[in-house]
């Protein structure tokens, strides 16, 4: 399936693979992109049998941020398609450029992100919503926006947080530098390198998708919290999780395949 620059594959164990494809523009967003994964998160969303998600991208890069164009229309004054009414949340809490990259951290379950070339601005932003970002040794990030003369507002705030120092966040949004691979990973960036993302994303979703799949969504919102709540309430969330799993056919299901040392036969969520 494919909506605008972006196709949706599900395979039959549930583990759907998200493309970015528009490779000779390194896969820069503009208004076919934005709509592109914004419908990918919305049809996986309501796909039944979707356990786990990978995102990568054709070519030689992830994303290389906004589209030029666009920049140049900036320069000139003129108005931008889709960007006239940034306060207006139409996706929750996020706005249509917000949920480009928020709605694969809303997504009911794991995404893993398989990053070569460059993340920059907006790309990186992508990237961030997902759960796991696996990065080539060629991969580069960088919070571009202040280069020209914007912040980082595709909820790149709202995901830093949780992965970086403040004072790393605020060196990166105000300087606008390119950091490589492996400094990346090492300040929250990424999650690993591997030799190659794209493999081991799918290899990670397959096995994620082998797990039980309330679980997997229960750890998900669990995990999703982790950055807001305070102790109570994270206690009592995990709690509440913990209640609704315990016994339940699909819990039941994998202590079972465990001591049977057998592949487990799940149900779909409702």
């Amino acid at each position: 399936m494919l909506h605008g620059r972006v196709a949706v594959r599900v395979d039959a164990d549930g583990v759907a693979q998200v493309r970015l494809a528009r490779p000779d523009k390194m896969n820069a967003l503009d208004m076919d992109m934005f709509d592109g994964l914004v419908a990918a998160t919305e049809l996986l969303q309501a796909t039944r049998g979707v356990r786990a998600v990978v995102l990568h991208a054709e070519g030689r890069a992830f994303c290389a941020g906004l589209d030029m164009s666009r920049f140049g229309k900036m320069r000139e004054g003129a108005p931008l398609d889709g960007l006239s009414a940034l306060q207006a949340r139409t996706h929750g809490p996020a706005n249509r450029p917000q949920q480009v990259a928020w709605g694969w951290r809303a997504l009911a379950v794991p995404v893993v992100a398989a990053v070569q070339g460059v993340a920059f601005g907006g790309g990186l932003q992508v990237a961030l919503g997902a759960d796991v970002r696996l990065l080539a040794a060629d991969a580069r990030m960088s919070v571009m926006e202040m280069r020209w003369g914007l912040v980082p507002d595709m909820a790149g705030i709202a995901l830093m947080r949780e992965l970086v120092r403040a004072d790393i966040a605020r060196d990166l949004v105000y300087s606008a530098r390119i950091v490589e691979a492996e400094e990346a990973c090492r300040i929250g960036l990424g999650t690993r390198v591997a030799t190659d993302p794209l493999a081991e994303a799918l290899a990670m979703a397959r096995e994620i998708a082998g797990r039980n799949p309330d679980a997997v969504r229960a750890a998900k919102r669990l995990l999703n919290q982790m950055a807001d709540g305070d102790d109570a309430q994270l206690l009592l969330a995990e709690s509440v999780e913990q209640q609704r799993l315990i016994g339940s056919t699909n819990q039941r299901e994998a202590v079972a395949a465990s001591m049977e040392r057998r592949a487990a036969r799940f149900q779909d969520p409702a």
